[in-house]
């Protein structure tokens, strides 16, 4: 088929020729990227030919390729609607929306066949009379950011505002599509402008709001949120942003006391309790977040987060009832794709703890495949970007940098890979008197993203090439920018800790901009690592995790990639090994406070003591004394993990048995 195909069947469904249209999608089947379009094509025309049942099928085949494809929802909920199948329509049509709020048709089947009295139905109401009131184009180009088209979006979403200036909706738009694409800059200034136009636009405000809080500008935008709590301080949307930002700066029982009172006023509302529970989760209130996530899987029935939540603890075990519920709720075709993966990988943990290996690792595959299959990774992508700074970051050009980067001493960078032990290092040497431990800390990656420019997807990486014309004076200033942007999650403490694992990518730039600082590098067994990584589902980031072929060839990559900076940075990254640390506390702690230059303190050694907030997965392990129940834990699982093997090759352990 030409590359004709497409658009002649579109035409041909447009003008009412379904058999002909039909037909022509069928033949487009096979034919590279046109295939999911095509069998998009194909569900429409079988539909109305009142051919229902086979354009569930067809429509069920693409979703299992494309399960966020978001206007193949809606068409399912046409198609239930059709069968009078209302309750799965209403399914459809949510999970659409929530992939693509822009999708107009989808609020108004809601607005028909959802309760009129529920919260749901109201949400439909007020989305149906906010697309109406925007232009076409604004609603065009907000669909296609929803659908992954963001050059496209942004293209005409810049034409627009050449015509129409003070369109504040294009403004926001355009924002909107710089946070996506990581340029936050531009977003940050333009929902400053689009402010002075329209100062009272609350939904403005808050997405300034959240601008600056991915900028790590927690001050501001915690004192932005303060005035739009201070003006609306019943609104529960507005609460929620103001418990946000001050769980940001640090203030969290300030953030816990709002979330306990939106889950008390909406208990109906599912994620108010979630969110309760991760706030308590990190000051250590286990049995409270407990009840919290209950409260929410509670307040909707198949929420995967809410399970996985519980799951992700690490100390929780589900009772037999609990389990039969998410193993019934898993096996439902009308779950979505998060709900989906979020109760398998919950499963999965929920059978390890009692020791059934096979039917854990079973819920852990499907998992990760579905999540996979949402993230699109590319492991020869990430290969180029390590051998790019392999190969810019020579030993002569190391060797004949000048002088630059700001002094300080404070930073210290945990890096390695996820579930290696670096929130056990950080708890660590936060224990310290001399030492803040922070949070995994966006700044270095942000301003790798930003040093790379705006690029087209497939063009070239100008990053880390581009730091040849960097002066010694602007690596000073990006030092200080850097300490200066991470403030505000510091107290008094002299040194402070960032623990980034993909920091690793970017030692090369660290070392320019931040000389003096130390790195540290967190090792573990590579079976133990890359497989916690696989049974873990991360809130954000890892697209590698999600593949054992994938985390072994990165994990090769990793090791390949510090090889070459510990040998063009010499004595300047310590590594540390998780199983050292187990089997020798006092040893290892006594080297790391040394190579960080800083006094041995006992209360080091009684890390789990430390009352600190902790977000990472590992938050109620390292509330724990050290154990060793973590080394070899990939064993029992061993007969799973051939492709793991294969794909670590020469770095693989000792197998147990051939």
């Amino acid at each position: 088929m030409t590359d004709n195909g497409l658009p002649e069947a579109k035409r041909q469904l447009q003008s009412g020729d379904f058999e002909g249209a039909l037909a022509t999608a069928r033949a487009l089947r096979h034919d590279g990227e046109q295939t999911v379009e095509a069998l998009y094509i194909e569900a429409v025309c079988l539909r109305y030919l009142q051919r229902l049942n086979d354009a569930v099928q067809c429509i069920d085949r693409l979703l299992g390729d494309r399960p966020n494809h978001a206007r193949a929802h809606q068409e399912r909920g046409h198609i239930f609607k059709a069968q009078s199948a209302h309750e799965k329509a209403i399914a459809a049509y949510a999970e659409a929306t929530r992939l693509n709020p822009a999708l107009l048709a989808s609020w108004r089947a809601l607005t028909e066949l959802a309760d009129p009295s529920t919260d749901g139905a109201e949400l439909a109401r007020r989305n149906v009379a906010r697309l109406t009131s925007l232009s076409p184009v604004i609603v065009s180009i907000e669909s296609m950011m929803h659908e992954g088209k963001l050059h496209q979006a942004e293209q005409i979403c810049r034409q627009h505002l050449k015509a129409n200036p003070q369109d504040t909706s294009a403004m926001r738009l355009l924002a909107q599509l710089g946070m996506k694409l990581g340029i936050l800059d531009d977003a940050e200034f333009l929902l400053e402008s689009a402010l002075t136009f329209a100062p009272d636009d609350v939904e403005i405000q808050i997405e300034y709001i959240s601008v600056l809080h991915k900028r790590q500008k927690y001050q501001r935008s915690f004192e932005e949120a303060s005035k739009l709590f201070r003006t609306q301080p019943d609104d529960p949307a507005i609460q929620s942003v103001y418990a946000n930002e001050a769980l940001a700066i640090g203030r969290v029982h300030d953030a816990i006391e709002i979330y306990d009172d939106l889950a008390q006023r909406f208990p109906q509302v599912a994620s108010n309790h979630l969110v309760r529970g991760h706030a308590l989760k990190t000051v250590g209130r286990q049995s409270d977040a407990v009840a919290a996530y209950r409260s929410a899987y509670g307040a909707r029935a198949g929420f995967g987060d809410a399970y996985w939540s519980l799951a992700n603890l690490k100390t929780y075990r589900f009772g037999d009832d609990e389990l039969e519920q998410i193993r019934s709720m898993a096996q439902s075709s009308d779950l979505s794709a998060e709900d989906h993966y979020h109760l398998c990988f919950a499963l999965g943990k929920a059978f390890e703890d009692r020791g059934a290996v096979d039917d854990a690792f079973a819920f852990y595959a499907q998992g990760n495949a579905l999540k996979r299959r949402e993230l699109r990774y590319d492991p020869a992508r990430m290969d180029q970007e390590f051998q790019a700074q392999k190969e810019f970051f020579s030993e002569e050009f190391v060797h004949d940098l000048p002088g630059g980067g700001a002094s300080s001493t404070a930073p210290i960078f945990i890096v390695g890979l996820p579930r290696a032990g670096s929130t056990l290092l950080e708890q660590i040497l936060a224990s310290h008197p001399d030492v803040e431990g922070t949070l995994e800390l966006p700044n270095i990656l942000a301003l790798a993203h930003k040093l790379n420019g705006r690029r087209q997807l497939g063009d070239d990486p100008r990053y880390p090439a581009v730091l040849n014309g960097i002066t010694p004076q602007q690596r000073t200033a990006m030092g200080d920018t850097f300490l200066a942007d991470t403030a505000v999650h510091r107290g008094s403490a002299p040194r402070f800790t960032d623990k980034m694992p993909n920091n690793f990518r970017h030692i090369g730039l660290i070392r320019m901009i931040l000389p003096e600082a130390k790195i540290i590098d967190a090792r573990r067994d590579p079976i133990d690592c890359c497989f916690s990584g696989f049974k873990q589902l991360f809130a954000e980031g890892q697209e590698f995790s999600y593949s054992l072929d994938d985390l072994g060839r990165y994990y090769r990559g990793y090791v390949d990639l510090m090889d070459h900076w510990n040998h063009v940075f010499p004595g300047k990254i310590f590594r540390i090994q998780y199983e050292d640390v187990v089997k020798d506390l006092e040893g290892s702690v006594r080297r790391l406070l040394s190579f960080c230059h800083l006094t041995f303190e006992e209360q080091c050694l009684r890390f789990f003591e430390t009352d600190r907030s902790v977000r990472t997965a590992s938050s109620e392990q390292v509330r724990q004394p050290i154990y060793s129940s973590g080394i070899g834990q990939w064993r029992p699982f061993e007969a799973h993990l051939e492709p793991l093997f294969a794909a670590l090759g020469p770095l693989a352990p000792e197998r147990s048995h051939a």
